[in-house]
């Protein structure tokens, strides 16, 4: 069952999705194995901008990436945005654990 509706994020908190949690290719093409719940799977993520508290003043913007610390984020919520029927996975972080950002998707899964 998925969230309907319009929803935002309160205060400085933010709403991403995208994030990926399942096998990546890099640039050169490796491919990197699922790791969720892995210990070796600890790193950041990068999440696409859904929206932004009102209290938020960072620089990037709705459509931006950001990269997010580690478990900075909420378990993934399945979302039906108003006037479309695409389901979506949304999760929320903390403008605190925003640790980069781009205005394009990053090319690469895994971080050096």
């Amino acid at each position: 069952m998925a969230v309907r509706g319009n929803i935002k994020p309160l205060g400085k908190k933010v709403m991403v999705s995208e994030m990926n949690f399942g096998e990546q290719r890099t640039l050169g093409g490796l491919v990197i194995p699922g790791d969720d719940g892995r210990d070796f799977g600890v790193h950041p993520r990068w999440g696409r901008v859904m929206a932004k508290g009102p209290d938020n003043a960072d620089d990037y913007a709705v459509g931006d990436w950001v990269l997010v610390e580690h478990g900075r984020w909420t378990r993934g919520i399945k979302y039906l945005p108003e006037n479309t029927e695409e389901e979506i996975t949304i999760r929320m972080i903390d403008h605190e654990a925003v640790m980069m950002w781009s205005d394009e998707e990053p090319k690469s899964a895994v971080l050096a």
